[in-house]
C-alpha cells in the first residue's frame, strides 16, 4: 500500500510520465510556492529584528524582475532536466543553509536555484548540459556560475547523495505543500540575481545579470 501511495504521489507531482505530457509538472509550482513564502518570511524577520543578512557570492544588489515561479519554469524548459531534480535541488538548498547559516531572500534565491538544480542534474540525470548552457539559462556568466558551483559544493561538504527515504519524505511534504495541508516553514537562506531580463528569452535565454 505504501508503494502504491508513493507512486500516486510521484504521479501527482509530475515526477513520472512527464515526458508523455505537455502539462507542467506540479512539483515546479509547489517549489515556487515554498520558496516565495520562505523569502517573504525571512525578509519580514530581517526587517523587524536586529538580524543582519550575511552577504555572500550568491547575492545581487537588487532583486531580479523575473519572479521565482517563472525562473523555475525557465530552468525546467531550457535545461531539459527531470522533475525529480527540483526535489533534490531543494534538499541541497536546505543542506547548504544548515551548514552556512545563510538566509534566503529575493537577492539570492535565483542564483541558489540555478546552482542547486544544475548540481542535482549532474548527480542524478543520465544526460545534462554543461555549465555554459546553464549560465545562459540562469542569466549569469559561465565564470560566475563556475564560482557559484564551487562555493555551493564546499558549502554542502560535497554531500550530494540523497537516500530514497529522504527523497520520499520530501515528495510527501511537497504534495502537502501544494494541497495546503501543510505549510513547510523553513528559514531557507541563500543567493540572488539582479538586472533586467530579456522579453525575448525564448530565443537564447536570459540576459547576463550585472552586479
Amino acid at each position: 500500500m505504501a508503494t502504491l501511495a508513493l507512486s500516486d504521489t510521484y504521479l501527482r507531482l509530475g515526477l513520472i510520465g512527464y515526458g508523455e505530457s505537455t502539462v507542467k509538472p506540479q512539483v515546479l509550482s509547489y517549489l515556487s510556492s515554498l520558496l516565495e513564502r520562505s523569502v517573504q518570511k525571512n525578509e519580514r524577520r530581517l526587517e523587524t529584528s536586529q538580524t543582519k543578512d550575511i552577504i555572500t557570492i550568491f547575492h545581487g544588489s537588487k532583486a531580479p524582475s523575473l519572479g521565482i515561479g517563472h525562473y523555475i519554469d525557465r530552468i525546467f524548459k531550457y535545461s531539459c532536466c527531470s522533475p525529480a531534480c527540483f526535489i533534490v535541488a531543494h534538499i541541497y538548498m536546505e543542506r547548504f543553509i544548515q551548514r552556512t547559516n545563510a538566509i534566503i531572500t529575493s537577492l539570492n534565491v535565483h542564483r541558489l536555484l540555478i546552482t542547486s538544480v544544475m548540481v542535482a542534474t549532474k548527480f542524478i540525470d543520465d544526460a545534462f548540459f554543461n555549465n555554459a548552457h546553464y549560465a545562459r539559462v540562469g542569466g549569469v556568466s559561465t565564470s560566475e556560475l563556475n564560482k557559484l558551483e564551487m562555493k555551493f559544493l564546499f558549502g554542502l561538504d560535497f554531500r550530494l547523495h540523497v537516500n530514497i527515504n529522504t527523497f520520499e519524505k520530501y515528495c510527501v511534504l511537497f504534495e502537502k505543500e501544494g494541497t495546503g495541508g501543510l505549510q513547510i516553514e523553513r528559514s531557507i537562506q541563500a543567493c540572488g540575481i539582479k538586472g533586467n531580463w530579456s522579453n525575448q528569452e525564448d530565443s537564447t535565454c536570459a540576459t547576463t545579470i550585472a552586479r
